[in-house]
C-alpha cells in the first residue's frame, strides 16, 4: 500500500518547482524525469509519462509511439502500458466498440514524485473531458522542442518576471488607484510553451464551434501578450471545427488588433458600474438609465459581453491588455505571431463513450392504442402486415468530400447543442 506522501516509490520528489525561463523549465523537467526514472522506468518512458501527467492524465498507445518512434501495436509498446496497468500507475478505459484503449494514469505517489499530488488529472473524468485532453497532449507533442509551464503558479511566476523585466508607459495603462482592481490569474487549462529563444507560446485548443471560449481566453491573457518581447498565439484545430477558421480570426481581430481608445475605456468604466448598479436594482438618475440603454447598443457585441463578465471578478485591472497598443505592435513587427495547424488524427472512435440520455420509454400497447384512435378520427388507418420480411435498407448515393464535411459539421452542431441542454458539459 502506498502512502499520500510517496512511500512505496523509490524516487527523488519534487516540490515546489517554479520555473520562469526555458533553462530554469527545463532544469525542472528534468528532475521530474529523473523522479520517475528511479521509479523503474527507462528515460523515453519517464518522458512521456511525465507529459501526461502534467497536461492530460490520459493517453492512447498511439501517441506513445510515436514520441517513442516504434510501432504502433508493437511488443515494446504493449510491454509498457501492461506495467502501467499491473503495477497500478493506470487504468484501462476501453470502448463500446474496442476500437481504442485509453489508459488514465492516476497514481498518487507518481503525481507525488514530480510536485502535482493534487492533480486534477488525477480525477475521474467525463468521456468527452478525456477526449479533449487526448486532443491536447497529441498539440503538446507536436512542439517537442519547447518547454511547458501547466501550473498556475508557474505562469504567475512567469508573468511576475516579465512585468518586472518591462517597463510599461503608464500613460497607456489606466489607473487602478481606486483599488477596486483585483490581480489578474492567467488560466490554467492551457499550458504556456517557452522556446529556447524566449519566445512564449500561447497553446489554444478549439472543442466548439461557440468562439466565446476562445474570447474569454485571449482576453485573459492579454496581460501576458502585452509584456511578453516576443510570443506565438497557437491554435490546434480538431476536425471538423476546422471549419470556424474564419470566426476564430475575426475574434483575433477584434481582441488583438483594435486596441481601445483612453476615452473609449473610461466610458466602458461608467458603463459597467452603471450596469452593476442596475443589476442590484438601485434606483439611477433618468439621465443615467438614458446613458445605460445607449451603452447597451454600443457595448452589446460579444466582446464587451465577456470583458463585462471579468471586470465583475477581477475589476478595472481588465482593462490593462486592451487599452495598449503593444499587441497590435507586435503583430504588425512579427514579435507577434499566430499560427494554425490542423490535427491529423481522428477522434470519431472515441464517441461511444459519451452516454446519451434516453426519453422515458412509452409502453408499448398505450401507443398502439393512441396510434388506433388517430387512425380512425382520420379514416386512413393502413393495413399492417403481421411479421413483416425485412426489407434492405434503401440504397443511398454515395457522398462527395465537401458533402461529407458539411454533414460533419451539421452533427457536431447538433452534438453540442444537446451536451448544452443536457447540461453534460464538464
Amino acid at each position: 500500500m502506498f502512502t499520500s506522501d510517496g512511500r512505496g516509490l523509490r524516487g527523488t520528489v519534487l516540490h515546489g518547482t517554479h520555473s520562469f525561463s526555458f533553462d530554469e523549465a527545463r532544469a525542472a523537467q528534468a528532475q521530474r524525469i529523473q523522479a520517475v526514472i528511479d521509479c523503474g522506468f527507462t528515460e523515453r518512458q519517464a518522458r512521456f509519462l511525465v507529459l501526461v501527467m502534467r497536461h492530460a492524465g490520459v493517453c492512447v498507445p498511439r501517441q506513445y509511439a510515436s514520441f517513442a518512434g516504434i510501432a504502433h501495436g508493437g511488443r515494446r509498446c504493449h510491454v509498457f502500458f501492461d506495467k502501467l496497468v499491473r503495477c497500478g500507475y493506470a487504468h484501462e478505459i476501453r470502448c463500446v466498440h474496442n476500437r481504442a484503449r485509453v489508459f488514465h494514469v492516476h497514481h498518487k505517489p507518481l503525481y507525488f514524485l514530480i510536485g502535482e499530488v493534487t492533480s486534477r488529472y488525477r480525477r475521474s473524468l467525463s468521456p468527452r473531458l478525456a477526449v479533449e485532453r487526448l486532443m491536447r497532449l497529441d498539440a503538446i507533442l507536436m512542439m517537442p522542442n519547447i518547454e511547458w509551464l501547466a501550473t498556475a503558479s508557474e505562469k504567475a511566476g512567469y508573468l511576475a518576471r516579465l512585468r518586472a523585466d518591462v517597463s510599461v508607459d503608464a500613460s497607456q495603462t489606466p489607473s487602478m488607484d481606486d483599488g477596486s482592481a483585483t490581480p489578474l490569474k492567467l488560466s490554467s487549462a492551457f499550458p504556456i510553451g517557452l522556446e529556447r529563444d524566449g519566445r512564449a507560446v500561447l497553446l489554444y485548443l478549439p472543442t466548439e464551434p461557440s468562439t466565446e471560449p476562445f474570447r474569454s481566453f485571449l482576453q485573459a491573457h492579454a496581460t501576458l501578450l502585452r509584456v511578453a518581447p516576443t510570443w506565438t498565439l497557437r491554435l490546434v484545430f480538431p476536425r471538423p471545427l476546422d471549419r470556424a477558421y474564419d470566426a476564430y480570426q475575426a475574434v483575433i481581430h477584434e481582441e488583438l488588433e483594435s486596441p481601445l481608445h483612453s476615452a473609449t475605456i473610461g466610458e466602458l468604466k461608467s458603463y459597467f458600474e452603471d450596469r452593476l448598479k442596475a443589476a442590484r436594482g438601485e434606483p439611477l438618475h433618468p439621465q443615467t438609465q438614458s446613458f445605460l440603454n445607449l451603452g447597451a447598443k454600443v457595448f452589446g457585441t460579444p466582446r464587451f459581453t465577456a470583458m463585462y463578465q471579468r471586470w465583475l471578478r477581477h475589476g478595472n485591472a481588465v482593462f490593462e491588455g486592451p487599452s495598449s497598443p503593444a499587441i497590435a505592435a507586435a503583430l504588425n513587427s512579427g514579435c507577434g505571431r499566430v499560427e494554425s495547424v490542423v490535427l491529423p488524427h481522428v477522434y470519431r472512435h472515441l464517441a461511444p463513450l459519451v452516454a446519451d440520455a434516453p426519453s422515458r420509454p412509452e409502453p408499448m400497447t398505450r401507443g398502439l392504442r393512441r396510434g388506433l384512435r388517430r387512425g380512425h378520427r382520420r379514416g386512413n388507418i393502413a393495413p399492417r402486415a403481421l411479421n413483416p420480411r425485412p426489407q434492405p435498407p434503401p440504397e443511398e448515393p454515395p457522398l462527395s468530400i465537401t458533402e461529407q464535411m458539411d454533414l460533419e459539421w451539421r452533427r457536431l452542431v447538433e452534438w453540442d447543442k444537446a451536451q448544452k441542454a443536457l447540461e453534460v458539459r464538464p
